[in-house]
């Protein structure tokens, strides 16, 4: 049997130089070498994770939002759009691609000022194409697409869980609960070098898209909306208090109602968006077609907000306010 010999890894030769060296030095006259003194003052500091203590779970969660001195950073998620209806198998419609900007604000209680802008265009899956119309599947109808443009999308970080609110309610400035319960993210050591934290939650409330006056694109009197994400961050940074922001790269899955402008009105059946996302400082992840549009269409998005200021809407609460019912088919 014939042996193929494979290149030497990098591993490999240096471990056989450093045995290499071994050798000869054995045969060498011996040397009184000094050993320097090692430098402690360089080793950078730890801070080993607290995942039960809600003070620090609060600071990662700044750190992961963007850099906890103030600076913005760039967010980027893109995916599919997927269409689920009894009966039949899911069916890939759509990709999108997301961008953002984001800043966090330290409050003098401590906690944070979370404000950003986000867009969201939705792609043709064979050429990446950012569409302005689209042919539905479902009914054979050539549709208007609708972007998603947030200003603002904010929420207040706070080392305490906040009492859910409605869509559109301003929580900037709510009273304390008088019994908190604390912050305290999923956190799991995935392996090694990786930790991974899980953020997320179901919504059930009332449709801003009356489906008396929205009959085709109301999914019905109440919305149903669930998101969940996946941050995979590097334990060597999550431990660096240096690092102000956390990379990390992630996994998002939404489900909601048909999207309105789709005009599939109350037929059974969701949206189902999965996709991954990521942040920092460089504009060099973000493709260029989507960078394009969003400095023609959305330049104000490429700053993020300095202050608070809303509400914060929901998409369907945009669409409400921007749009105008469809007429009959």
């Amino acid at each position: 049997m014939t042996i193929e010999r494979q290149p030497l890894t990098r591993r490999e030769a240096l471990g056989r130089g450093v045995a290499a060296l071994g050798a000869a030095l054995a045969t060498a006259p011996a040397l009184a070498v000094a050993t320097p003194a090692k430098d402690h003052t360089k080793q950078p500091r730890r801070e080993l994770p607290r995942f039960d203590d809600p003070v620090w779970n609060r600071e990662q969660s700044a750190r992961l939002e963007a850099h906890t001195d103030g600076r913005q950073v760039y967010g980027r998620a893109t995916g599919a759009v997927n269409g689920v209806r009894p009966g039949e198998a899911v069916r890939h419609l759509l990709d999108f691609e997301v961008f953002s900007t984001t800043r966090v604000v330290r409050r003098p209680d401590g906690n944070y000022d979370r404000m950003s802008k986000e867009v969201v265009f939705y792609t043709a899956p064979d050429t990446g194409e950012i569409l302005d119309e689209w042919d539905n599947p479902y009914t054979n109808e050539r549709v208007k697409v609708v972007d998603i443009a947030n200003d603002p999308y904010n929420w207040v970080i706070r080392d305490y869980q906040a009492p859910p609110a409605l869509p559109g309610t301003d929580t900037h400035d709510m009273p304390e609960p008088e019994h908190k319960k604390p912050f305290l993210m999923k956190w799991t050591d995935f392996s090694e070098s990786t930790v991974v934290v899980q953020t997320g939650g179901s919504a059930w409330y009332p449709n801003r898209l009356d489906p008396a006056k929205w009959p085709r694109e109301s999914a019905g009197s109440m919305v149903q909306a669930s998101e969940f994400f996946r941050y995979f961050i590097d334990r060597a940074d999550l431990e660096d208090p240096a690092q102000t922001h956390l990379k990390h790269n992630g996994v998002w899955i939404r489900i909601t109602p048909w999207l309105p402008w789709m005009l599939l009105g109350q037929m059974p059946g969701h949206i189902l968006y999965n996709g991954m996302f990521t942040s920092g400082d460089s504009l060099d992840y973000v493709p260029p077609a989507v960078l394009d549009r969003v400095r023609k269409r959305y330049p104000q998005y490429m700053t993020a907000p300095t202050h608070w200021y809303g509400p914060s809407l929901s998409s369907i609460e945009h669409y409400a306010l921007e749009q105008q019912p469809a007429p009959a088919k």
